[in-house]
């Protein structure tokens, strides 16, 4: 084996092991959150160093074709990450960022409840 191609072996398996390490803490990002666009942020990274695997690969086995398979899952991570963004624009952070209880279920009804279903109340207590 020559000195490039020693050298050439010994930074892909150190790549690969940074973005091993890299991939991990990532998904504990994602995992552990606490907020959606800590999680949407670590999709993107996600798909970050997926791509990088990838690239690390395709120049370690020397198939060229990793790095379409590379291109086009960026391409998608774009979209996915613009699709997230809508929908976490869409969604509003207001209750996140002033740390308030979640929703109310939409099955409470809300407002004075009917007068029957006061009495019908009272009944039940009085047995």
């Amino acid at each position: 084996m020559t000195m490039p191609a020693q050298i050439l072996a010994a930074a892909t398996g150190f790549a690969l092991v940074l973005l091993s390490i890299a991939l991990l803490v990532t998904v504990w990002r994602i995992i552990r959150g606490p907020t959606l666009p800590d999680r949407v942020l670590g999709l993107d990274m996600l798909v970050a160093i997926a791509i990088g695997l990838i690239a690390v690969v395709a120049i370690r086995t020397g198939f060229n074709l990793y790095i379409d398979i590379a291109i086009a899952l960026g391409l998608v991570g774009f979209l996915a990450t613009v699709a997230f963004a809508r929908f976490v624009l869409a969604r509003g952070l207001a209750p996140e960022a002033a740390g308030a209880a979640p929703d109310t279920p939409r099955n409470v009804r809300r407002g004075p409840m009917p007068q029957a279903k006061v009495a019908r109340r009272k009944h039940k207590r009085a047995r």
